[in-house]
């Protein structure tokens, strides 16, 4: 069940990220999921490195769809240098 819950919740926040950031993401919708749970995992580590989640919280909506943002524009950045 966790890992359904990952991907659907992962869905969403990738969804929302790609809504929000600014140009045009082609992705599929499998590349949106894994964005969204990576974006949760960018947003749980900053999140507990700056001490606002204690050890074993994760990340809330927001916070995950603004690390999946991150992780968009770092992508954009490394692909625009090569």
């Amino acid at each position: 069940m966790g890992l359904i819950f990952a991907a659907v919740f992962g869905l969403i926040v990738g969804a929302l990220a790609r809504m929000f950031y600014p140009g045009r993401q082609d992705m599929s919708i499998l590349k949106t999921m894994l964005l969204g749970i990576g974006g949760g995992f960018v947003a749980g580590l900053i999140g507990r490195m700056v001490g606002w989640y204690p050890a074993g919280q994760g990340a809330g909506l927001i916070a995950s769809a603004l690390g999946a943002m991150l992780l968009i524009w770092a992508v954009g950045k490394m692909q625009s240098n090569a």
